[in-house]
């Protein structure tokens, strides 16, 4: 049996271009994913263990590409995003938008919460915050290139389940599921490494509110991913020849 599916086809990303409805999902589900996600790592981390913050994320993911994936394709990550534009699911225009409302949405989320770490006593918050890094911010203190290298990989795992899942305009029963099975690995992972990014927006937030080395670092947790992103585009159009590419005109149906 067929139900709806998580991406929206890209007759109704169209449409939806010039609505806010797409990039207010973009926003929120990012703001959602921050808060919770790292909520996890920066309230909760005593309790719950790597292995809670990893499943934390990964529930998030998979509640929020029911919730949100019918409107926008809950990308909610701006490597996701730059994976779907290289394999022409979306264009340049919408995936500008919806860089915009994710940076947007993860600043938001990094911001509330951090209004309610500041009201737990003697939560520290500077240069930690749920950030990433590498050196002596890395738990297993992994150096520089093995950060990018380890980001990258955990990213191209990550972008490719989500590119060849929501490949069809249908998917079946819960094909959503293996989008926050691998969020959660992919935490599982390198939280231990670098506290695993593969998300620019999840690193962005959380890391001008910590300051000092969290923003120095910063540059490898923009850049990995979206390399790791291109990667996964590409090997994806190898694996996958027929992907639901945005077809350049489309018969009018109306």
């Amino acid at each position: 049996m067929q139900v709806k599916s998580l991406q929206p086809s890209p007759a109704q990303l169209r449409n939806l271009e010039d609505k806010p409805q797409p990039l207010a999902a973009e926003f929120l589900g990012t703001l959602l994913l921050v808060f919770f996600g790292v909520g996890a790592a920066v309230l909760a981390a005593e309790y719950v263990g790597t292995l809670g913050i990893a499943l934390t994320f990964g529930f998030v993911m998979l509640a929020l590409a029911y919730a949100i994936g019918p409107i926008s394709g809950s990308h909610v990550n701006p490597a996701v995003t730059l994976g779907m534009l290289l394999a022409g699911r979306i264009d340049l225009e919408m995936a500008v938008k919806y860089w915009i409302g994710q940076i947007v949405g993860g600043i938001a989320g990094a911001a509330l919460l951090f209004l309610v770490a500041k009201q737990v006593p003697g939560l520290r918050t500077s240069e930690t915050f749920g950030s990433n890094g590498f050196g002596d911010r890395s738990a297993v203190h992994i150096n520089t290139g093995g950060a990018f290298v380890a980001e990258l990989i955990l990213t191209f795992l990550f972008v490719y389940v989500v590119l060849a899942v929501t490949h069809k305009v249908a998917v079946i029963g819960f094909d959503g599921l293996p989008i926050g099975i691998a969020l959660a690995t992919a935490h599982l992972v390198g939280i231990p490494l670098t506290g695993t990014s593969v998300n620019p927006a999840r690193s962005i937030g959380p890391a001008l509110f910590a300051g000092g080395a969290a923003l120095t670092q910063l540059w490898l947790f923009i850049v990995a991913p979206l390399v790791g992103a291109g990667i996964a585009a590409y090997v994806h159009m190898i694996t996958h020849p027929r992907p639901n590419r945005m077809p350049a005109t489309e018969p009018d149906v109306g």
